[in-house]
């Protein structure tokens, strides 16, 4: 028996391109994409430590499924590069693709799995792929070191964020 103040973990809800709510859930993730960013950029190398701009898109898809992911992916950095001028222009493109795949990710991890740390943490590895590609193992390790405080900001934040939302969101029922 559960103890009656704990807080269900919010289970993924996949949205039709015809619901409403699959838009309000994605403007309210790109805020969460556009703020975030904002705040961890007063930090310095804030950016670079915690990757911001791919939580909400994360959150996107282990709540609310890959369309809410997806736009979540494309139009997060877009937002931010109009309103901040970061990410510079010639990334753009390359964190929507990486943004999209990690929320994807996150939606089927979600469709398969109660716990939300696997995608969060493999969000994470997977922005040090193209480093690794370039630089090879010791800078990508060294990476990592660097982003530890990110990753824990994604597991522990994400599930956070995630019960707080099975809290006071309606969460659907799952079938088993």
């Amino acid at each position: 028996m559960t103890h009656p103040r704990s807080a269900p973990l919010a289970c993924q809800e996949s949205l039709s391109l015809g619901d409403a709510r699959l838009y309000l859930a994605a403007a309210a993730m790109i805020a969460g994409n556009v703020l975030l960013p904002y705040a961890l950029h007063r930090i310095p190398e804030g950016g670079r430590m915690f990757l911001p701009i791919f939580f909400f898109t994360l959150i996107a898809g282990w709540r609310f499924g890959a369309k809410a992911a997806v736009l979540t992916a494309a139009l997060s950095p877009l937002a931010n590069h109009f309103l901040t001028g970061m990410p510079p222009a010639p990334a753009l493109q390359g964190i929507i693709l990486q943004s999209a795949l990690l929320g994807c990710l996150a939606a089927i991890a979600a469709s398969r799995s109660a716990r939300p740390t696997l995608p969060l943490l493999a969000g994470q590895a997977l922005a040090l792929l193209p480093m690794l590609a370039q630089a090879g193992w010791q800078a990508c390790l060294a990476a990592l070191q660097f982003r530890l405080p990110g990753l824990l900001l994604q597991v522990l934040g994400g599930y956070a964020v995630l019960r707080l939302m099975g809290r006071y969101l309606a969460t659907p029922t799952r079938e088993g």
